[in-house]
């Protein structure tokens, strides 16, 4: 079943809804801040390919796992600066590598393996970035 809901405190949903009354399947979310997510749902959380946007400009676009960024996907901050990587539990964590908006990687190159937002190995790793950037396309290509 598809439809809207705003609730109390001025969230608002358009989308799919299980039996349970809760959103699932493809579906908008608008929270009260005025970030706004497109993608899957699952038992009313984002869970699935989606894209969130936020105020400050920034977005990520990937695989989200029980309302948080988990999987593969591509962060970018409203100054343009982006990760394409690993997340998980909503936090930067696992291969990666980081663009500054000015198109540099940094010096030395800022890829490798990244824990808890920081990188603590440096090496090579295109199958991880790669996987990022099919993520993130097929975040984009989700339809509600």
């Amino acid at each position: 079943m598809r439809s809207y809901y705003k609730y109390p405190d001025g969230a608002e949903y358009d989308g799919e809804w299980n039996s349970d009354g809760q959103r699932h399947g493809s579906g908008q979310m608008t929270f009260p801040d005025k970030s706004r997510y497109i993608g899957l749902f699952n038992g009313g959380l984002c869970d699935g390919y989606g894209s969130m946007r936020f105020p400050d400009g920034s977005s990520y676009e990937g695989e989200f796992a029980e309302g948080k960024f988990n999987g593969a996907g591509v962060f970018t901050r409203g100054d343009g600066m982006r990760f394409e990587g690993q997340f998980k539990d909503g936090r930067i964590n696992g291969y990666g590598l980081i663009t500054f908006a000015d198109g540099t990687h940094g010096l030395p190159r800022n890829e490798g393996f990244f824990e808890n937002t920081r990188i603590v190995r440096r090496e090579k790793c295109p199958s991880a970035v790669d996987h990022a950037i099919q993520a993130a396309e097929k975040a984009r290509m989700m339809k509600i």
